[in-house]
């Protein structure tokens, strides 16, 4: 099954709006912020940093030395990413010559021997590729790779991508001619380099990415070895902590998802496409294993992943703390890369069900309404005072901040979001697959031609009319939340095959196939294993998963505690509140504070009503009192 490209896949309705959020306000906003135009934002250095390294390549003296984190260059990659697939939904030429230039700076960056990394053309030439620990430049390869298969695709032009065809023959001389050994810190250039080989079928990129793969691991000892050769280190990392980077072992005898929870994802996700691609079935084995670690016993209810800050991390099964939580936004967007390439090895829902969790939640939450500020980590509770200014809770913000030093989650969620169809829609020679609902056009390689009509995730009917199909099948994703669904062909109730979650239908030209999934609210209860919520309760509809916010609960959600047995009713669709929303409310009780830090007195309750809304709105009312999982009454 193949995804389809994002210039196949013109989009509407809920998802459209987002894609359209980020070509007016969010890819400008980026833009400046990377040529560092945007007051009171943290200062970006991107741009900067590759005019001076083309300047540097042509001996002359820059205009100051490299600014930022060692990866500092992928911020531009994902930038550029972002408006390549905005570009195939919006085209734009002005947008399309800010990209063009930006590609000629990045261009004027690369070394004769195709070697582009600005942090060490700048300053430090003398230290390439003896750092592969901490010093990403694998990483930001893998991303400026993407950055060039996804602007050869939506525009036709092929500079950056002949850029990165030369950067890949300097890796390649590197690791598989030379034979110097190794892999990155951070894996992510595993899975770009599957899409240069898929874009370009140049051989090299998939000897690479299966190289990379397999070399990881092998040696766990290695980057303790390459450590104890140099005498400089970028942040101090332990070179021992060999679960980390994950390559504690090789990876196909990897059973538990350890280490930095982007990292991990990342890695899983070339694995995936790998296995997709060679068929090998023991890498696809080790992928399934290491899906339910995650998704079994360490994802968040919003498709968070990654529950310390400690490393940015897995911790262990079943530590998932609603409070102290990390959940990098970047996480939940390799999640659903994760889950994209696993539906590329076998069709089942699960792997769907858990991309649309963690887009409509994980992902959407980390960027607020307007487009202009961020997440980088997304709590399930927050409360004033203590939330980002206790030392345990320090990273734990109420707000968004405009911008971040280390700044890969905002152009990250762009990307995804403006290419949102190709996680969406998948296909092979005979049957379309809709993994996820997205009002909109969309035309398949194989012949077929659809739109979908939708207002989800607010409105539950989703309907496919069939432009153009002979002899074709339609593969709908019916999700696990939804325990009762109709399917109607040409408003007829139909009784189809359904296998793994997916209902199959025969289309052809002219066919219209509605599904309607069950809408009403529902309440959510955690495992007995999860110590920290023993006794809580949230609350869903449909994919969304809602939280309590004070500005709605006279400004105190901590003293609330949900009456589960008087059910849960809906409001209408409200297009003013928080971008077009509908709230959720719930029977409650409220306990009221008494002055004493503790007493023998049972505390006071009363009866009320508690709303939520939407976790991805939350934060754009102003601080206040936040909490997804519920004491239950």
């Amino acid at each position: 099954m193949n995804q389809i490209k994002e210039t196949a896949y013109k989009s509407g309705g809920f998802i459209g709006k987002y894609q359209r959020l980020i070509k007016d306000e969010v890819i400008p906003f980026q833009y400046k912020v990377l040529r560092d135009e945007v007051e009171g934002a943290e200062k970006s250095g991107v741009v900067e940093n590759f005019i001076n390294a083309g300047m540097v390549l042509r001996g002359e003296k820059p205009y100051g030395d490299f600014y930022g984190m060692v990866f500092q260059d992928s911020d531009a990659a994902k930038w550029i990413e972002a408006a390549a697939y905005s570009l195939a939904n919006f085209p734009d030429s002005e947008l399309e010559e800010k990209a063009d230039n930006l590609i000629d700076v990045i261009a004027a960056a690369q070394d004769e021997d195709g070697y582009l990394n600005t942090r060490f053309t700048i300053s430090d030439k003398e230290k390439r590729w003896t750092n592969l620990l901490e010093a990403h430049e694998l990483y930001c390869a893998g991303h400026m790779m993407e950055a060039a298969c996804a602007y050869y695709e939506a525009t036709g032009k092929d500079k950056l991508l002949k850029v990165m065809l030369k950067n890949t023959d300097c890796i390649y001389k590197r690791f598989i001619e030379e034979k110097n050994g190794g892999c990155s810190g951070h894996p992510e250039v595993e899975l770009a380099l599957m899409k240069m080989y898929h874009l370009t079928g140049e051989n090299k990129c998939l000897e690479l990415a299966q190289y990379f793969i397999d070399e990881r691991g092998k040696d766990p000892d290695f980057f303790k070895n390459e450590a104890a050769k140099r005498n400089w280190t970028v942040w101090g990392n332990n070179a021992s902590d060999t679960a980390y980077m994950q390559c504690h072992m090789p990876v196909r005898e990897q059973s538990t998802a350890v280490g930095h929870a982007v990292r991990a994802v990342y890695l899983y996700t070339g694995m995936a496409e790998l296995s997709a691609k060679t068929g090998d079935k023991e890498l696809l084995e080790a992928c399934k294993t290491l899906w339910d670690s995650i998704t079994k016993r360490q994802m968040y209810v919003t498709g968070g992943i990654g529950s310390t800050v400690i490393g940015e991390a897995f911790s262990v099964d079943y530590d998932l703390p609603s409070d102290t939580v990390y959940a990098e936004t970047c996480a939940a967007i390799g999640l659903i890369f994760f889950g994209s390439a696993m539906l590329k090895n076998e069709i089942d829902g699960k792997y769907g069900d858990i991309c649309e969790r963690a887009f409509y939640n994980g992902v959407l939450a980390g960027m607020a309404l307007d487009g202009k500020s961020f997440f980088y980590v997304n709590p399930l509770e927050v409360i004033p005072n203590i939330s980002g200014k206790s030392p345990n809770y320090r990273h734990d913000l109420t707000q968004r901040p405009k911008w971040y030093a280390c700044a890969c989650c905002p152009p990250n969620l762009a990307r995804l979001v403006s290419s949102f169809g190709k996680y969406a829609y998948g296909e092979n020679a005979d049957t379309v697959y809709c993994h996820m609902f997205a009002d909109g056009e969309v035309t398949f390689e194989n012949g077929v031609e659809m739109t979908c009509e939708t207002n989800y995730p607010y409105d539950f009917t989703v309907s496919y009319k069939v432009k153009k199909a002979e002899g074709k099948t339609l593969a709908v994703r019916i999700p696990g939340w939804s325990k009762k669904y109709e399917l109607l062909l040409n408003g007829k109730i139909l009784g189809t095959r359904v296998e793994k979650g997916y209902a199959y239908i025969e289309v052809t030209s002219g066919d219209e196939v509605k599904l309607i999934l069950d809408g009403t609210p529902r309440f959510v209860y955690p495992s007995s294993k999860i110590h920290s919520l023993t006794g809580s309760v949230a609350v869903m509809r449909g994919p969304l998963v809602y939280c309590f916010e004070g500005k709605d609960n006279e400004d105190d959600v901590i003293s609330l505690s949900l009456k589960t047995g008087e059910g849960l009713s809906v409001s209408e669709f409200d297009s003013d509140l928080l971008g077009g929303t509908v709230t959720v409310t719930a029977s409650a009780v409220r306990q009221t504070a008494f002055e004493e830090l503790y007493s023998d007195e049972e505390p006071q309750t009363c009866e009320c009503k508690a709303v939520a809304v939407p976790y991805y709105v939350w934060g754009n009312r102003g601080e206040g009192q936040m909490r997804v999982w519920m004491d239950k009454a």
